[in-house]
């Protein structure tokens, strides 16, 4: 009798897009997080290998969907940008994200961040910056072998990975690129983009009239060549030598 050899069933693992909670509680939480994930976009604009993403899953263990986490916002480098509906480690050349920010709000626990920055350290990441913007306070986290050590000093820190600097003022945190130009919210580079439109349409109407200020002096000087042309052609006709006119 032959036995019949039944074919093992292969479970199908499926990891979470999300987990049915908000990306933040309040709408500073969720500005904050706009504001830094939209500009490093566009600070890393062309580069092609800088994947940029907020409150995405990550998972970084194949196999155990329970091991993930979403950072407000986290940083790629050495992965193509594109569509993701969660960051899955595996794919992704195996490289976890480099740097990772977190901004608290009121229904943020010690225990939940504790479990983070244990995730984060555990998992790779090299940079991971909180920022509390009711409290004004900005911590960050700077990998150190296989642990984080706490950077003392974060007012006027800069960056090893983003080169981006963090300045605290009385009352908020302004971040800067290394050109200096100033992390902005979306209605203030609207404004700025507006400003730059009405100086450029500002700067073609003083070249339009110049251009027709000097199509204007042409014009007048080539009715006076007219007018002393015609006048040499009258004294030419009364005999009147114009050679030396």
């Amino acid at each position: 009798m032959v036995q019949q050899v039944t074919p093992e069933t292969t479970i199908e693992i499926i990891y979470p897009e999300s987990d049915g909670q908000p990306m933040a509680d309040n709408t500073e939480q969720f500005a904050w997080i706009v504001k830094i994930k939209e500009n490093l976009e566009i600070l890393f604009t062309s580069p092609d290998d800088v994947f940029i993403a907020g409150d995405l899953f990550w998972y970084p263990v194949k196999g155990n969907p329970n091991i993930k986490q979403a950072p407000d916002t986290m940083v790629v480098f050495g992965r193509p940008k594109g569509k993701r509906s969660s960051y899955l480690q595996w794919n992704e050349d195996n490289i976890p994200p480099q740097v990772v920010f977190e901004i608290l709000s009121p229904g943020n626990t010690l225990k939940e961040m504790s479990k983070k920055l244990q995730f984060y350290e555990r998992y790779g990441v090299e940079e991971y910056y909180i920022y509390d913007p009711d409290k004004n306070d900005l911590n960050g986290l700077l990998r150190s072998e296989d642990s984080f050590e706490v950077i003392e000093e974060m007012n006027g820190w800069i960056s090893p990975r983003l080169g981006i600097r963090f300045q605290l003022t009385s009352d908020t945190l302004e971040i800067f690129s290394a050109s200096g130009q100033k992390f902005l919210t979306t209605v203030e580079i609207d404004q700025l983009r507006e400003q730059e439109h009405q100086r450029a349409e500002q700067e073609h109407q003083r070249a339009e009239q110049e251009h027709q200020a000097k199509e204007a002096a042409l014009q007048e000087l080539e009715k006076e060549r007219d007018r002393y042309q015609e006048l040499l052609a009258k004294l030419k006709e009364k005999g009147i030598d114009t050679d030396n006119l």
